[in-house]
């Protein structure tokens, strides 16, 4: 039975009654972002995303090419130990309860691996967000506490299915996964159009990516990087699905989850077994939901563009943590690409995105972007 409650943090409904929280779904330097999404985002920001389209132009009639943003990305800036710590961090600081903290990289499981060498990380799961290739898009599936033994076979056949799909393969590989009772797969933002094929092809693909994978399904996600009217669909799509939604809050920068679980449960495989058997999940809004979206992810941005003399592979610029697949098939970091300079694109970026910094800019355009809404299900 779905027994899903959702609270939100400032209307002060949070439940004190619980002793834990949960975070799940967030990203550490291990995972690839593409850099395509700079231009969705700036796309309705009138002063960024002007000048940006300007700079893409001139490269155009420059190169005679358009500027391929899907061959380039960039990496979070935080490391395993620094994201479970800031996730932790919130929900024993703000919160005043126990934490869990579920990390799942984009089809990668290094952090958790690296933090299974760690003795007091061990409870850590191993989670991973898979890139699920369906038909004219694709879904991102969490799939949270996998086995430790197993978890480096499954994730490199999730690799493979990613590089090679199929349908029958992928009910394989979700039933494989299931068959662990301390696994919780989780399909994440269902409701986003991230390959852009039109709302009503997106839903017809999520209804037909439900009815086939189903039976393998133990959550829809409601997520803390997604407008509130797509996370209302989200859960309508559960309801419909008689599936529970749950948290993610899908963190790429240094702003913890803003979409995080509640539970009485005394570990992370006790929690799993609410969800799946219990079909329970109280999930919890906090605050910084509450901002512009817009603004949230230009302050991501600022993150991702500042210099950190402690990253832990030894990035410290950010053009160190930028790369770009060649022509010749060679990855190569921004400053690897350019040793004379940056072209006039990416300077241009950079200069209109650190203006962020000061503080009558960053008043400005937070009244600028803010958009009200009415936060209920």
């Amino acid at each position: 039975m779905n027994k899903s409650r959702v609270h939100f943090h400032w209307q002060g409904d949070a439940g004190c009654v619980f002793r834990s929280a949960v975070s799940l779904h967030s990203h550490t330097l291990h995972s690839r972002e593409s850099l395509d999404f700079v231009e969705r985002a700036t796309r309705n920001t009138l002063w960024l995303g002007g000048a940006i389209r300007r700079q893409m132009d001139k490269y155009k009639a420059l190169k005679g090419r358009e500027v391929e943003l899907k061959r380039a990305w960039w990496t979070p800036p935080l490391s395993a130990r620094q994201a479970w710590a800031l996730e932790a961090g919130q929900i024993e600081n703000v919160l005043q309860k126990s934490a869990m903290v579920s990390l799942s990289d984009h089809d990668n499981i290094d952090a958790a691996l690296h933090l299974h060498v760690l003795s007091d990380r061990e409870a850590c799961p191993v989670s991973v967000e898979w890139t699920v290739p369906f038909r004219r898009t694709f879904f991102h599936v969490g799939v949270h506490n996998m086995p430790a033994a197993e978890a480096t076979a499954m994730m490199r056949e999730m690799q493979q299915f990613t590089a090679a799909p199929d349908e029958a393969r992928a009910a394989e590989l979700l039933a494989w996964f299931a068959r662990n009772p301390q696994s919780l797969i989780v399909l994440n933002h269902p409701a986003w159009d991230e390959n852009h094929i039109g709302a009503a092809a997106h839903r017809e693909h999520l209804d037909a990516f439900t009815a086939l994978y189903r039976p393998f399904l133990h959550a829809f996600e409601l997520n803390g990087l997604r407008p509130w009217p797509e996370n209302q669909v989200a859960a309508q799509a559960a309801t419909a699905a008689g599936l529970p939604v749950i948290s993610g809050g899908d963190r790429h920068g240094r702003e913890p989850n803003a979409c995080l679980n509640q539970t009485n449960a005394a570990d992370f495989s006790e929690f799993v077994d609410e969800v799946r058997r219990d079909g329970w999940s109280d999930v919890l809004f906090m605050p910084q939901y509450r901002e512009p979206l817009k603004m949230r992810i230009l302050e991501n941005m600022c993150s991702i563009l500042e210099d950190d003399p402690g990253h832990g592979m030894g990035w410290v610029r950010w053009s160190d943590r930028v790369f770009y697949l060649t022509d010749e098939g060679d990855t190569k970091s921004l400053n690897q690409l350019w040793t004379k300079g940056f072209p006039g694109v990416v300077n241009q970026f950079v200069s209109l995105v650190n203006l962020l910094k000061h503080g009558p800019v960053r008043s400005a355009l937070r009244m600028a972007l803010n958009e009200r809404q009415e936060f209920v299900l």
